[in-house]
């Protein structure tokens, strides 16, 4: 048996005691020389490093969260050749190493008074010019280069966002998917060099912006909004919860006017369940679930997160409560899981503690249908004889046109009215 070579970490300059982020290999795996193996990550920079040799992984030493220093041990590999394995580990080259955070640099072009129409190429060379350098290893900014993808449209879904070969190939493969835009593009936005009218700077958009503003600009772009406005009596409601808050918080709990606005929801959503749908693929066949799973949009300090309430139909008010309370805290926290995302059949972006009235939210595909929700106030309301003080909630309800027409559209924001005029009513 051929003798064992110690895979160390090599010179990484100034660094100490540096986090593993990823371990790329696994006992057992065939390596080449200069594969990557594993990923460390300081605070100012990201690193890959390779094997010294050609062989097959015997042990490893270190696992994702360790933190390393030059010398340390992190594998036993066994050498496919003597001239590899007689190589000295501290006579490799040093790993590239990349920056984490790059200030943008203003882009010195003049404003272009008329744009013109262009072709949206599917994907560019990675020439990084004018923009953040996205968060990737050496190897794939070598994979991204070989197919022409620019690193900057990439979501990735590694360790802090790192941008994985697999990432890359799903982009690719979904930009072949879609068809080319034709002769009528949309043009593109005029690039202006603020700096030259006063200083500036520049702030880089949060990771969660920057997922979920793809995913709404692709929302946007791909449903035909429609958004119906409406106020909603919950002057019954109010009193209601008011009575009832006090005992909840000793249960732990807090009784939000969202907590009935949900249950509210799901009552109509069962009246008229094309609301809790999805189009097919082909768009040719409605998904009717029958199941009914609320997303409640989050403002947190990285970004709006929307976590999903599973089964509301299924939960009384308290038990909704808690669990509102629970996973709102979690997604302001960073401590959200990929399955407490997913799911959803319906939203509700709710503004009412903040502030503002109607808006125009934005359908959060695949579903077909969410609500905004403004903040209530008392108003004089006409009942035939008199005014009387009314506490009025603004409704924006959009839908996806295809899906729901306007008759729809406006059946179930009344239906939904009528259950918030008297919350007992979902009961039935």
């Amino acid at each position: 048996m051929a003798d064992l070579i110690e895979i160390k970490v090599p010179d990484i300059g100034d660094f100490d005691a540096v986090e593993i982020i990823e371990v790329l290999v696994a006992v057992g795996d065939s390596v080449e020389e200069n594969q990557d193996i594993i990923t460390l990550e300081s605070d100012k920079a990201a690193m890959e490093i390779p094997s010294p040799c050609a062989g097959v992984i015997k042990e490893l030493k270190v696992s994702i969260g360790d933190k390393v220093k030059q010398g340390d041990v992190i594998a036993l590999a066994e050498a496919s050749s003597v001239g590899a394995s007689d190589k000295p580990v501290t006579e490799q080259a040093k790993p590239e190493v990349e920056t984490v955070a790059v200030v943008a640099e203003v882009i010195k072009k003049e404003v272009s008074p008329t744009p013109e129409l262009v072709e949206m190429a599917p994907f560019a060379p990675d020439n990084n010019a004018g923009v953040k350098h996205a968060h990737a290893s050496p190897s794939v900014r070598q994979f991204a280069r070989e197919l022409g993808v620019t690193l900057s449209s990439v979501a990735g879904s590694g360790v802090k966002g790192r941008i994985t070969k697999e990432d890359i190939q799903n982009f690719v493969k979904q930009k072949i998917n879609t068809p080319a835009a034709g002769g009528s593009a949309i043009p593109p936005v005029p690039v202006v060099n603020f700096e030259k009218f006063g200083d500036i700077e520049n702030v880089e958009l949060s990771r969660i912006k920057k997922i979920s503003g793809k995913h709404l600009h692709a929302c946007w772009l791909n449903i035909p909004h429609v958004t119906q406005f409406d106020e909603a009596d919950i002057t019954e409601l109010e009193q209601f919860r008011k009575e009832n808050k006090e005992s909840a918080a000793k249960q732990g709990v807090n009784l939000t006017p969202l907590v009935f606005i949900m249950k509210a929801v799901v009552a109509s959503l069962r009246k008229f369940p094309e609301l809790n749908s999805s189009l097919s693929e082909d768009k040719e066949n409605l998904i009717i679930k029958s199941y009914y799973n609320i997303g409640v949009a989050v403002d947190t300090p990285n970004g709006l997160m929307v976590p999903v309430i599973k089964d509301v139909d299924k939960k009384g008010f308290l038990e909704i409560a808690g669990e509102l309370g629970e996973i709102s805290g979690r997604a302001r926290e960073g401590a959200l899981t990929a399955k407490d995302l997913q799911g959803g059949t319906f939203s509700i972006s709710s503004l009412g503690g903040i502030g503002g009235s109607f808006f125009t939210p934005i359908v959060n595909a695949p579903e077909v249908a969410i609500l905004g929700v403004g903040r209530h106030k008392m108003q004089p309301v006409w009942n035939g004889k008199e005014f009387e003080p009314k506490l009025m909630l603004p409704l924006s309800v959009s839908y996806d046109h295809r899906v729901v027409d306007g008759a729809l559209g406006a059946r179930f924001v009344t239906h939904l009215n009528h259950m918030l005029s008297d919350i007992r009513k979902v009961l039935l």
